[in-house]
């Protein structure tokens, strides 16, 4: 049985590499798309394109222009005297914030009254528009608390400092960069459709050029079959979790703070159920057409469902559901908390028991009908 099996290992891995296709999904692709997902997919607001209308034109008017281009969030992209020009820009796209500063700015300043600055937000993007609002209230406030203190302007007049300090600190990941977060999500969303295309086209595409049907007339039994089929993508999928692993780490230079070797347990664990579910797909399947609409099919909405985008706890209970169905859903909680955490199998070990017996009735249900094709 194991010769046998070895054989047909044999077989598809020859066959595999000898396709420049394959090679390409295998090498190629899972690459320039951590890659390009790697830096397009993140949450960090910064080089906000600002507009600014200084009317005061006074030095505090300008110190505080420069605490906001100093800052790093804003990158001032037009100066104007006409507070009309700031909604033209904010409508033709090419500001995303303008900030005004009336005549009397510093004089209100020096006399103890209230100074305001008026900020215009393009609110299309909400979380830009929300993110930027947050860094000129702070940029602002800040600016504000360093001229009392140097005693520039009157502390009595204005607002007195609140009771409680607030002193945060964040754990696991002090700076807050979204890449930390972000990119062991990629490394799991890539793997999903690396190993999802590559069973289920491969297996589609000996239907097409004739090679099943020879299969299906030698010595080996169904079983033997179905493991010397779908074994070469374990092993395979392996080696692209390896290797976006090893980009994640070194590229994007992201911190993996726990157990490499129980990050490719859960790695088995995950392709167990994607290439499940890919084998399923290519029994449905008459053409390698039909297999990628069929794999796309599922991708979407197991990328949108599992927490990759957007947070379970905020989805409609219907779609929360849904999610213990999807594999992401568990690898996404196991891959992020070892690359930030630290975590070990003492607090993973519900998402490991989930996609052990995911994986396992996907594979027996998508085995079982292969099976049955094959009769």
């Amino acid at each position: 049985m194991w010769e046998r099996i070895y054989r047909m290992l044999v077989k598809e891995f020859i066959q595999v590499l000898r396709d420049p296709r394959m090679k390409a999904l295998i090498f190629v692709m899972p690459v320039i798309q951590l890659i390009m997902f790697g830096y397009a997919v993140t949450t960090d607001v910064d080089h906000i394109k600002t507009a600014v209308c200084d009317l005061d034109k006074s030095p505090q008017s300008r110190a505080l222009i420069e605490r906001f281009t100093a800052s790093g969030y804003f990158t001032v992209v037009d100066n104007t005297n006409e507070p009309e020009r700031l909604g033209e820009l904010l409508d033709r796209g090419k500001a995303t914030i303008g900030i005004q500063i009336n005549h009397g700015f510093a004089d209100d300043l020096k006399s103890g009254r209230q100074a305001v600055i008026q900020t215009i937000i393009d609110g299309t993007d909400s979380n830009t528009g929300t993110v930027a609002m947050d860094y000129a209230q702070r940029i602002t406030q800040e600016f504000s608390r360093t001229r009392v203190m140097s005693g520039e302007l009157i502390q009595l007049a204005l607002p007195q400092a609140d009771p409680i300090e607030l002193r945060a600190r964040a754990w696991f990941n002090p700076d807050l960069k979204s890449r930390y977060y972000n990119v062991p999500g990629v490394i799991a969303v890539v793997v999903l459709l690396i190993s999802l295309l590559l069973t289920a086209m491969a297996i589609v595409r000996e239907r097409e050029i004739g090679t099943m049907e020879q299969l299906m007339v030698t010595p080996i039994r169904p079983f033997e079959l179905i493991v010397g089929k779908t074994l070469p993508f374990v092993l395979i999928s392996f080696i692209d979790v390896l290797v976006v692993t090893f980009i994640g780490i070194n590229w994007f230079n992201v911190p993996i703070q726990g157990s490499l070797g129980l990050l490719l347990l859960g790695s088995g664990l995950y392709l167990m159920s994607t290439i499940g579910i890919g084998l399923f797909i290519s029994t449905i399947s008459q053409t390698q057409q039909q297999a990628l609409m069929s794999s796309f099919f599922f991708y979407l909405p197991a990328v949108l469902l599992s927490g990759f985008m957007f947070p379970i706890s905020n989805m409609p209970e219907p779609a929360q559901w849904l999610t213990y169905l999807n594999p992401l859903r568990y690898f996404l909680v196991i891959i992020r908390d070892i690359f930030l955490k630290g975590s070990g199998l003492e607090i993973l070990w519900p998402q490991f028991a989930a996609l052990a017996v995911l994986g396992t009735t996907l594979l027996l249900i998508s085995s079982l009908r292969f099976q049955k094709r094959m009769v």
